[in-house]
């Protein structure tokens, strides 16, 4: 245990509890094991569950609306606003709940890896488990910056808290509520751990683009020759998978900043999907869930064998998985690389509409980084019987405090400036829609994705794209050599119904040009041409 070198109390968090403080991961562990939070797998990874609570809980979180932040924040469905009287009802009943606590977990930590560019978070949580994650995730300081370390940002996490709707102006009892102007954060109601992780990654959402940094919800890896690539995208599209890669040095998978210098990881850790994971499709990530130090979320166990069941979704579909960057291998010892040379934006269309790969101008690159594009499917929640278009803008709209234009003109601006090639790559359905055509598959995206990021796509053939004007390859040897039907790069070729396949564009061109209304105010002509045109 290393002690804190500014204590509870200097904060003004008055507590009788014994302080656990900047644990590693072995006492943490064998502490959670102790207050049976979680159970050990057959190979040492900590398996626990969340309860109700497997994924973020969007409609229960809130930001302070106060003079700091009243011209400063998107206000909206997004970003929902407590009142100052609210939070402080509910902090007092928060330092309540902690004065009365017999054990408390504080772990001092970085988010952020680029000095220059972080901020000094203190996480104080009432299960082991939680601190293990949050120490896991974010960026642990040395012993030298442990003994001088001020928190900035302070998030209180308590599962046990309940919250009262009438008294703290809440939907349930479940609360994420950011006072960005006391920078305290008060997390209650919810096991899930991801829900601390994504606070810092608001907090760093707010400040950065005050300094020129484009935050991004992305994951990033670095070629032989020393060229960064990022990839946006939401859950499901592939941005930890791709950027796994053994022949490039990762980055990070899911949270940078672009300064005018680097991209550097905000985190220290990755948190990926479990559910159907499988050593021949991504060994390196599978690899991690055989390591002690590994956090399992709601992976169905065997109780006699502790063998782990990676395709059983009893518990949730949203299985995760928390480990060090460290434990993929080939990973960046400073969490970060130079200034990006790609960028490509991942979708898993389920509509079956978009090809597998196509080259962005830094117009249309804006146009889609602020559409956020990715479908559901049938199956993965309740209601949901055809694909679904989902627009999250910036790949992220729950984790983006300001307006999405602020974050989409940096990102034209650092495209411009660094003469970045851009991508959309698509993950998502060929020959058909979901339920009727299948997953593109990964040998053909990862052979795409190659060939876009090594320079074989520079001097190909590419013809526009109907539908969204983009630029589409016409023939790609690297597909030839891996015995890839050519016929995958034109969707509307691997239709059995063409009509049909028109028709399924058109309402998907639509589905964009709707949702992009809100945005036309607020980007230049450039952008605005960069859009589908309806039929």
């Amino acid at each position: 245990m290393i002690p804190l070198a500014q204590s509870l109390a200097s904060q003004d968090i008055q507590t009788d509890a014994a302080i656990h403080s900047n644990l590693g991961t072995p006492a943490l562990v064998e502490a959670s094991l102790a207050a049976e939070e979680g159970e050990l797998s057959k190979h040492g990874a900590l398996v626990v569950r969340t309860g109700a609570k497997t994924g973020r809980s969007a409609k229960d979180k809130f930001i302070v609306r106060d003079a700091t932040t009243e011209d400063t924040v998107w206000w909206g469905q997004v970003n929902a606003s407590m009142t100052p009287e609210h939070f402080a009802a509910l902090k007092e009943d928060f330092m309540s709940a902690v004065a009365g606590k017999e054990t408390l977990y504080v772990a001092d930590l970085f988010g952020g890896s680029q000095p220059e560019h972080r901020v000094n978070v203190r996480v104080i949580n009432e299960l082991a488990w939680h601190n293990l994650f949050i120490r896991t995730l974010l960026v642990r300081p040395d012993v030298a910056q442990l003994a001088d370390f001020a928190p900035e940002y302070t998030i209180i996490d308590l599962p046990s808290f309940k919250a009262d709707p009438a008294r703290h102006g809440t939907n349930s009892e479940t609360v994420i509520a950011v006072n960005l102007t006391e920078k305290l954060i008060l997390i209650g109601g919810t096991k899930y751990a991801g829900e601390m992780k994504k606070s810092v990654f608001g907090i760093l959402n707010y400040l950065l683009p005050t300094k020129g940094v484009m935050p991004m919800h992305c994951s990033a890896n670095i070629s032989a020759d020393g060229k960064t690539a990022v990839f946006f995208g939401l859950s499901g599209t592939g941005k930890t998978t791709l950027s796994a890669d053994a022949s490039r040095t990762l980055i990070g998978d899911d949270e940078h900043g672009w300064s005018d210098t680097a991209v550097f990881n905000f985190e220290g850790g990755c948190y990926a999907k479990m559910i159907r994971l499988s050593a021949e499709a991504e060994p390196e990530i599978y690899a991690t869930t055989r390591r002690f130090g590994t956090v399992l979320e709601n992976v169905v166990m065997d109780a006699k064998t502790r063998e782990l069941d990676f395709d059983d979704n009893t518990l949730a579909e949203n299985t995760r998985g928390a480990y060090p960057i460290d434990f993929i291998p080939n990973t960046s010892a400073d969490n970060l690389g130079p200034v990006p040379s790609n960028v490509v934006m991942l979708t898993a269309d389920a509509f079956g509409v978009l090809p597998p790969i196509a080259k962005l101008t830094p117009e249309q690159a804006m146009y889609h980084f602020l559409s956020g594009y990715t479908a559901k499917v049938a199956g993965t929640e309740i209601g949901v019987t055809e694909p679904e278009a989902t627009f999250s803008t910036c790949f992220g709209a729950p984790f983006m405090p300001r307006h999405p234009s602020v974050y989409g003109n940096l990102l034209k601006e650092r495209i411009a400036k660094g003469e970045v090639q851009c991508w959309l790559l698509n993950t998502g359905w060929t020959g058909g829609k979901y339920g009727v055509g299948n997953r593109m598959p990964i040998k053909a995206t990862r052979a795409l994705l190659n060939a876009a990021l090594d320079g074989d796509l520079d001097n190909v053939e590419y013809r526009e794209d109907a539908n969204f004007g983009f630029a589409v390859p016409v023939h790609v040897p690297v597909l030839e050599a891996g015995g890839i039907d050519q016929a995958i790069l034109d969707p509307r070729s691997t239709w059995a119904n063409t009509a049909e396949y028109d028709a399924t564009a058109s309402k998907l061109v639509q589905l964009f040009i709707d949702n992009f209304a809100e945005f036309e105010a607020h980007v230049d002509e450039g952008v605005r041409q960069a859009a589908p045109v309806a039929a």
